[in-house]
């Protein structure tokens, strides 16, 4: 498997952070956050919001090469989002807008949406590190 700098980056944060120890795990708890397994890393191959998971607090998204994990959840009131056709996102609750990379583009949000840790196991399964709500 080939990774860029970001990828990289983003596994080893989360590896680090002791996702390792669940390689087989669907979801897992640790406290305060879970582990989810979001499948072979190869199901993400092409540019795109792939939203499977938007009910489990995220999106996955691939982007120019890069694989990253968005929260789904608004930073405004914390209503889940919903993916657009254009990539960007859309909070049904208040009207808030971020772009595809998850920067607020419309209020009332102020924050963007935070990018959660994900790491590829040895077996290629996709493990994202999610926080409790």
């Amino acid at each position: 498997m080939i990774i860029n700098r970001r990828e990289f980056l983003l596994l080893t944060t989360a590896f680090a952070a002791g996702c390792g120890s669940t390689e087989n795990a669907g979801i897992s708890s640790a406290g305060t956050e879970r582990v989810v397994n979001a499948g072979p890393v190869g199901d993400y191959a092409r540019d795109g919001v792939y939203s499977a998971f938007r009910n489990q607090g995220f999106f996955i998204i691939r982007q120019g090469g890069e694989l990253f994990v968005l929260s789904s959840i608004c930073t405004h009131r914390r209503c889940k989002l919903d993916a657009k056709a254009d990539h960007s996102f859309y909070c049904p609750c208040h009207g808030s807008t971020f772009n595809p990379d998850g920067h607020v583009t419309h209020g009332p949000a102020h924050r963007d949406l935070p990018v959660l840790p994900a790491v590829a196991n040895a077996n290629g399964q996709l493990l994202v590190t999610v926080p409790v709500l």
